[in-house]
This record gives C-alpha cells, structure tokens and sequence, in this order.
C-alpha cells in the first residue's frame, strides 16, 4: 500500500490513474455510481459489500483495505455494529485474525458490545471457524471479567477447548484457568466441561484432579439423570448415563495409577452395573456396550499390574480380536513386563504396527488426542528400558530417542526427565552415533528449561 492515506484517496488515485470516469467503474465493480460519487465526496460511509467489491474492481487482493478501514470506521468515528459485524465475519472468512484482533481492542471498554461480539463467537465457532472465534472469546471474558455472567464462563471454556493441542505444558495453563470458571457454566455445559477437563488431567497425570473431578462429575451427572432422566439437552455432546459410568472410569483409572489396585477394581463394578438406566434408548445401549467392554479390558490390566500374571494369556486372547484395546494394552503390558521381568518379545511381534502414534477410538468416538499422545510417549519410553534391560541396545535406544523427541512435540518435561534417566542409566552401552543424537536432542531439552517452564507438575 502506497503513502496514499484513506480509501477514498486510493479510489481517487486509481481512477485518475487508469483514466476511467466513475460510469467506467461503476461498470467494472458493480457499485451504484451515485454510490461511488457519495464515498468520494465522503458524503457516506464505505459498507462491507462495497468495500470488497470497490477492491475487486481496483484488482487488488481480498482484504487489501482492511487495515485503512479499521482507521477510518471504528477508530477516527464511533463504531456501528452495522459496519463492525460484517467486517469481522468477512476478516474470519479470510483469515485476518491480525484484523480482528485490532478492530475488536477499539470496543473493549464498552460493555454493551459484549452480547454481540459473544453471539458472533458461537456462530463461528458453529461453523468450524474456531481461530476466528478466539479473539472475541477473549475480548468478552476481558470485558466482564469482573461480572459472574454467563457469557462470560461460556467464553472461558470455548477458549479452553478451542487452544488444547499436543503442548502439555499450554494445557495445563488452559486447564488450570478453565477450571475456575466450571462451576459457572449453565448445567448442560458443566457436563462436557468437567468431561473436557478430566481428560486433560489425565494426560498430564495429575491423578489427584481425576478423583476431584470424577466426583464432582458423578454427582452433577446423577442428579440430572434422576430429575430428567435420559432427556439430553442439545448442548450436552454424549448420552447422560455416559458422564456418570465415565466418572466412575476415571475415578477408578486414578486409584488404579496410584497403584491401589484393590480400590481400582471395584470401581470397575460400578461402571459395569447398568441395572438403574431406566429403559435404555438404542444411543444408550452403545454407550453400555462400550463400558463392559472397557470394564473387561481394565479387569485384566489392573489385575496384570498388580502381579497377577496368569491373566496375560487371557489378556492377549481378550484384545485379538478387539482392535481398539490394543494400544492401552500394549502400553500396560510393556510396563508390567518391565516390572515383572517378563519376556514379551512374541506380543511385540504380533503387535508392532501398533507401535505408532495413531488417533485412538471406540464405539462413542474419539479418545482424547492428549491422553493418546502422552500413552504413546510412556509407551516408548517403556519399550526403551524393556529393549535395554535385554541388551538390545539398537532397540532401545532408537525408542529412548524417539520417547525423547516425542516428549519435546508435547512439551512434556517430566517424559523429558524419565528418557534423561534412562540414557544415563545406559549411557555406556550407547554408539557414537546415538550419543550425538541424544546430544542434539539435550540441547532443545536446554532450551526448553530456558524458557522457565517446569519439568514436572505437583502431585504426580
């Protein structure tokens, strides 16, 4: 963009320029003339349609004007929520966030915009638009920040679900100020939000929040199924029975971490007791379906952990023909191999396309991408010592350095501290080769404790 300082000015120079009357042009973007002349004359203000289509006309890129145009309607006059709304929805669809950002920082202070800078996020957000959404997610939680309103926790858990990615250490900062505002939501909202919530813990292993949070989910979840029954409100995601069979999942998936097997498996007979759903539709049934069969599966892995090895034969035979319960076994059974000195070479083998970071599902839909990520890289790094203690040292150490890697996509610095230890344990045994490679890998590790950010989160 030339010195020229204001749209009309750049109209001007343009016509002047190419030679062409305000009829040409009139012709060329489709604006009424006596439209043109008013701008010109500045006797009118540029709308949204005109503008896009005055740049078509001029031959310039979608958004050329974009940033006069903020200049001109919302920071030299009052804004008109006539011209803003147009503009930020046309600034979603191109993907000038930088635009929205700004032009959305000139109504902060004025509370009144709120509500429609609120209803124009949920339409986004409806419509996949989930980057767009976030700068006025933000501006409505900054504007009411000091109210209880429930826009204002209904932002705060939008900007929560829509910044989770593979980061742990930027979720763990998404969940933490989320989590202040979940008791705030409208009752359908609670349901998924502690749900959202529960599964972000649980892949940074804070086992102390899924208990917390298990039990507060049972207790919302139960209430609503014994007032309403199984009457799901549209914003509420799953089934009603889901939330209260998963409370009792997660709760038992913590006590089972926390290695106290007894508590975990009993846990596993409140989730497999469906004799209270009162006559379940057929979304319900596969919902039932799919907590036997995790219940069945968790049996066995809570019953392998705690030393009752004779399961695993039964184990194996459960999970051949189960596809989805593959990889969690697989990441319990390395580690109980580790822990029992076992020998599992052949279920490696069976099993080693399995051995890969895959989104995982069931038959009621995705498993959490952070829970996945942060299986995966326990997977490795117990893959690491089972290949190690063995003395397959090429092995062990390519999974060692892959946990590694892994660790430092999710920023996870307690994985990162684990495959540390392990490397050192075995450093001696490790070619030139894999020292400069770990090596290399230590110095992002380096970088990453340079920015301040922890290696490990309280109460793992």
């Amino acid at each position: 963009m030339n010195s020229v300082s204001t749209i009309r000015d750049h109209l001007a120079d343009y016509l002047k320029t190419n030679h062409m009357t305000l009829n040409q042009f009139s012709e060329i973007s489709g604006i009424n003339s006596g439209t043109l002349s008013g701008t010109l004359n500045g006797l009118r203000p540029i709308g949204m349609q005109q503008l896009d289509r005055l740049t078509a006309g001029m031959g310039l890129t979608e958004g050329y004007f974009y940033e006069l145009y903020i200049n001109e309607c919302f920071v030299h006059t009052s804004p008109d929520w006539r011209r803003l709304g147009p503009f930020l929805y046309r600034c979603a669809e191109l993907g000038k966030f930088d635009c929205m950002e700004e032009a959305v920082n000139l109504i902060m202070d004025n509370l009144s915009y709120a509500p429609l800078l609120f209803e124009l996020a949920e339409q986004l957000y409806r419509e996949g638009k989930l980057e767009a959404a976030k700068p006025l997610y933000r501006s409505v939680a900054e504007s009411e920040k000091m109210q209880h309103s429930e826009r204002l926790a209904l932002s705060q858990y939008r900007l929560f679900t829509i910044g989770l990615s593979k980061d742990q250490t930027s979720n763990l900062a998404f969940a933490t100020q989320f989590e202040f505002f979940v008791d705030r939501l409208d009752e359908p909202y609670q349901l998924d939000g502690l749900n959202d919530l529960i599964n972000v813990y649980a892949s940074l292993r804070r086992w102390d929040k899924l208990l917390e949070l298990g039990e507060k989910l049972k207790v919302k979840a139960t209430i609503h199924y014994e007032f309403q029954g199984n009457t799901k409100p549209k914003e509420v995601k799953k089934e009603i029975i889901f939330y209260i069979l998963y409370s009792y999942l997660v709760m038992g998936s913590a006590c089972f971490y926390l290695e106290d097997y007894k508590t975990a498996l009993d846990y596993i007979t409140q989730y497999i007791d469906h004799s209270w759903v009162k006559s379940p539709s057929q979304a319900e049934q596969i919902v039932m379906g799919q907590f036997q069969e995790w219940a069945e599966a968790n049996r066995f892995m809570y019953m392998l952990r705690d030393g009752q090895l004779h399961v695993l034969p039964e184990y194996l035979e459960y999970i051949s023909n189960k596809e989805n319960e593959v990889f969690p076994a697989l990441c319990e059974i390395v580690v109980a191999a580790n822990q029992y000195d076992l020998d599992i070479d052949y279920v490696l083998y069976e099993y080693e396309s399995f051995v890969l970071y895959q989104e995982q599902g069931s038959r009621i839909g995705k498993i959490s991408t952070q829970l996945t990520g942060d299986r995966y890289v326990r997977l490795l790094m117990g893959l690491s010592e089972y290949y190690l203690r063995k003395k397959d040292y090429e092995k062990g150490f390519k999974a060692l350095l892959d946990g590694l890697f892994f660790s430092l996509e999710i920023n996870s610095g307690l994985s990162m501290l684990k495959c540390v230890g392990i490397f050192e344990k075995y450093r001696s045994y490790a070619s030139d080769t894999v020292t400069q490679q770990y090596q290399n890998l230590i110095c992002e590790v380096q970088n990453f404790n340079e920015k301040k950010i922890s290696f490990a989160y309280s109460g793992l």
